[in-house]
């Protein structure tokens, strides 16, 4: 933290920046519905740099079970096609003039338990995250503790503060996760 005051806020920002990140790396992972989401960590080498996907196409989800990417430009199907094809999302895009066509299948018990293991993945990552903010705040009151901008009962007292913080983005991380995983059992 680049702080010299103390500022309970900031930490649960950065702490709750993690969760939003948590669940939008969640909607990606595809579990049997059809979502434009799934698209979205998609990159299209196009015009000689990477892009998102929504920047060459638009992306709409007409049926349960179907995803449409209208693409912008004739010339840049097989492109967004091949970037479709590398994400390793687990569908066959079939193309059809400058719409792409993504049959969402309905994912083998195999898949589930793949899907799920990456998902407690990426909790991972945030519980960790979460952490680090936590770490870096507590970090920053032993120093102003010790440079007497603090006294030891403020200290503790925010301390508290930031623990108590932790505590209820990890719970709500794991509340995330938990309704991922309801999702992706689910027939």
């Amino acid at each position: 933290m680049s702080l010299t005051s103390f500022d309970p806020k900031e930490i649960e920002q950065r702490m709750r920046a993690s969760l939003e990140a948590l669940k939008r790396e969640l909607q990606g992972l595809r579990t049997g519905r059809a979502s434009a989401h799934l698209l979205d960590t998609v990159q299209v080498n196009v015009y000689g740099s990477r892009m998102p996907i929504n920047q060459v196409a638009t992306v709409t989800v007409p049926e349960p079970r179907m995803i449409s990417v209208q693409v912008w430009d004739k010339g840049n199907v097989q492109s967004v096609d091949k970037a479709i094809r590398e994400a390793n999302l687990g569908v066959n895009p079939v193309v059809d003039g400058t719409m792409i066509r993504l049959p969402i299948p309905a994912p083998t018990a195999e898949r589930r338990q793949e899907l799920a293991k990456q998902a407690h993945k990426y909790a991972e990552a945030h519980r960790v995250a979460v952490r680090n903010v936590r770490r870096e705040g507590m970090d920053l009151l032993k120093k102003l503790e010790k440079d007497g901008k603090m006294g030891e009962d403020d200290h503790r007292a925010n301390s508290t503060k930031v623990q108590e913080l932790t505590d209820k983005l990890i719970k709500e991380i794991d509340q995330t996760l938990q309704a991922k995983e309801a999702e992706i059992h689910k027939v």
